[in-house]
């Protein structure tokens, strides 16, 4: 098909437009979020539009197709949209997406039907004063650190290495389903109190938790769930949207001590429809960060430690039951911890932030399982562009993170040579 002169200058102005559209979206966010912004006249009126990507190269020893050989796959762990906005000076939304099985558990990839873009986040916010606030529609449960980091805000690239929350492993909302990557449909109050020393946060939540159909799941009486968290900063208060958190601020937010403690519990919320039991969990952390020198001009250094306990009574008979009739909890304890320093000198474009991490899982009917790692982080522009590339030693892999059934055989300890790419706007 041929254009004309006249179908070209159309097609011109119509890229001008477009062009100026883009630019005019340009401007950064006074908070966390960081992505295009359009404001109404009053600035009480607003709509953001952002991106975050991540992708990772993975190579495993011993994890190749013949077995002997070390696995080298390209995935894409997370690929989300992000759109905020204000209707009213107090009702606020928040609505993100995400790449559903883009990338598997070792750093493969999905492809076709097996992917799919999704709502992650469906928030309505009425947000009044630093007291008290109210979010209601499909959220992150509260309760842990590493989990309200989600993937773009963590200390590291590889984010969840302790067990996951009942909301992390179903694959829909519907009978059987407990939630999807940490989300959940329901309600939460948070806010902040100054007693007069620190700084205490506060957030409380309702949710539909696990569901389970006539004929199977333990959840016969649509129990709801409940969680919270709180949070005391001993210095400088964290600042982030709601009752997010992050895993580190590269010393921008000065001295930071934070101590939390927090879990959530929902009756029959495990086991089978024939060995229901509730379920608990406690959930504990620490984050410490501290620039030194003017102006951090002689690094930053960063401490967290979590840990996490899960009660789940079922009998162990629940894990014969029929597939699909057993939400076989975690029951147990691990922890994981993590330093970190960046180093003030700057390379290139960015920073270096050479770390290490020790995570150890315990389970009560199970093989136990470890992992060291230790690696560098290439700081570009804070959360919002970083390279990482790491090595990871241990059977936290190797045995399933996602299998803590009876007498499980242990794994052999595997070396990981893992290198990732983060990128928001």
């Amino acid at each position: 098909m041929k254009i004309g002169v006249e179908g070209w200058r159309k097609m011109f102005v119509v890229a001008q437009a477009s062009i100026a559209l883009v630019a005019g979206m340009a401007f950064t966010l006074p908070s966390a979020y960081a992505s295009g912004l359009i404001k109404s006249a009053d600035d009480e009126k607003w709509i953001s539009l952002g991106m975050g990507l991540k992708t990772q190269f993975s190579a495993v020893e011993n994890q190749s197709a013949d077995g002997q050989n070390y696995s080298k796959i390209f995935g894409i762990p997370n690929a989300l949209i992000y759109i905020n906005g204000k209707v009213h000076k107090y009702v606020g939304f928040e609505f993100n997406t995400e790449c559903f099985n883009c990338s598997v558990f070792g750093g493969g990839s999905s492809f076709g039907g097996n992917s799919t873009i999704g709502v992650a986040d469906a928030v309505a916010k009425f947000e009044f004063n630093q007291y008290v606030n109210l979010w209601v529609g499909r959220m992150l449960v509260t309760g842990e650190r590493s989990e309200l980091n989600g993937p773009f805000f963590h200390g590291l690239f590889d984010t969840f290495k302790m067990p996951f929350t009942p909301a992390d492993f179903s694959p829909n909302f519907g009978p059987g389903g407990a939630g999807l990557f940490n989300r959940d449909n329901g309600a939460t109050f948070w806010g902040q109190i100054d007693p007069g020393f620190g700084h205490l946060q506060y957030s409380v939540g309702v949710f539909t938790g696990l569901r389970s159909s006539a004929t199977a799941g333990p959840n016969q009486a649509d129990s709801l769930k409940y969680a919270g968290r709180l949070t005391y900063n001993f210095l400088n208060p964290e600042k982030n949207p709601g009752y997010y958190t992050q895993g580190t601020y590269f010393g921008t937010a000065g001295d930071i001590l934070a101590i939390a403690v927090g879990g959530e519990h929902q009756k029959d919320g495990a086991g089978s429809f024939d060995h229901r039991s509730d379920f608990t969990s406690l959930a504990a952390d620490l984050l410490f960060e501290k620039p030194f020198g003017n102006n951090m001009d002689m690094g930053v250094l960063t401490f967290n430690a979590e840990y996490k306990r899960y009660w789940a009574g079922y009998n162990d008979l629940a894990f014969a039951a029929p597939v699909g009739d057993c939400f076989c909890m975690f029951r147990g304890q691990s922890y994981t911890t993590y330093g970190m320093y960046l180093l003030p000198q700057e390379v290139g474009i960015g920073k270096f932030q050479p770390y290490g991490r020790y995570t150890f899982v315990q389970p009560e009917s199970s093989a136990n399982r470890d992992e060291v790692e230790a690696g560098v982080n290439y700081v570009i522009d804070g959360m919002n562009a970083r390279i990482s590339a790491y090595w990871q030693y241990g059977n936290l892999e190797t045995i399933n993170k996602l299998n803590y059934a009876p007498g499980l055989a242990l794994g052999d300890k595997f070396s990981a040579f893992r290198v990732g790419l983060q990128m928001q706007y």
